[in-house]
């Protein structure tokens, strides 16, 4: 059994989705749950409530990780918690859109960029301090920085903007766990599929869901849960010869 009695954990993106199951399997494996949102305080508040209601230690954390600000100022509030050892980072805090390519605006390019790719950049810079022997990071990636998700066309709505977030995210994971290897951190990627979550309007519709379960070998929507338990995998010791991996949690999608 995965545990992590004794041991910090970082959250961004917490309140809802992937972020929220992700904190409630770390929290349930022993991990003091430091849970970080962004506008969500009401979601983020009720999931620190159920962490503590069944025995564990948790803190809502917030901060705007787009700005240019947002990492120093989240790093400073783990640091007052946590004070020199963080033990665990999950970077999981993103966003995405779906449009023609003539439709993207420079605003939506910067605003993804900012949040998917900068934002993680400096938290890792800020967190460095707090970071040893044993630590690790697990960053969220996705399907879409190694597949072109969907029907690809000049007039189809894409996720190539945020698609090409995540394979910059993949990037640095496999240079931070290059750099950050001699000092014992480890750091990861998941790369979910579909995720039956707020965020993937994908799969509110007949239309959608049937396109999603047709690239699966396993014939069904991801839940936030199937990813949440690889992270926490990912975060315990039962994971400690395993750097600079990108680990596919997508139901076999187009095998």
């Amino acid at each position: 059994m995965t545990t992590l009695k004794g041991k910090t954990a970082l959250v961004t993106g917490a309140s809802r989705g992937i972020g929220r199951a992700t904190a409630v399997a770390l929290a349930r494996a022993g991990a003091h749950i430091l849970a970080h949102y962004g506008r969500s305080a009401q979601e983020a508040e009720s999931l620190v409530t159920e962490i503590r209601a069944n025995g564990g230690l948790a803190d809502a954390l917030s901060a705007d990780l787009a700005t240019t600000q947002g990492a120093a100022m989240l790093a400073e509030q783990v640091r007052l918690i946590v004070g020199d050892r963080l033990d665990v980072a999950v970077l999981n805090a993103g966003i995405s859109k779906a449009a023609r390519i003539a439709d993207y605006t420079l605003e939506d390019f910067d605003n993804l960029f900012a949040t998917n790719v900068r934002g993680p950049f400096f938290l890792v810079q800020q967190l460095l301090p707090m970071l040893g022997e044993g630590s690790n990071i697990t960053v969220i990636s996705s399907l879409g920085a190694r597949t072109v998700v969907g029907k690809p066309g000049v007039d189809s709505p894409s996720i190539l903007a945020y698609a090409s977030t995540k394979g910059a995210i993949e990037t640095l994971v496999k240079n931070w766990a290059a750099i950050l290897g001699p000092l014992g951190i480890r750091v990861n990627a998941v790369a979910p599929g579909v995720i039956d979550t707020d965020m993937s309007n994908f799969t509110k519709t007949e239309a959608g869901r049937e396109a999603a379960l047709g690239m699966q070998a396993l014939k069904r929507l991801g839940k936030p849960e199937d990813v949440a338990d690889v992270v926490a995998f990912l975060a315990s010791d039962g994971a400690r010869w395993i750097t600079g991996a990108s680990i596919p949690v997508d139901g076999g999608s187009k095998l």
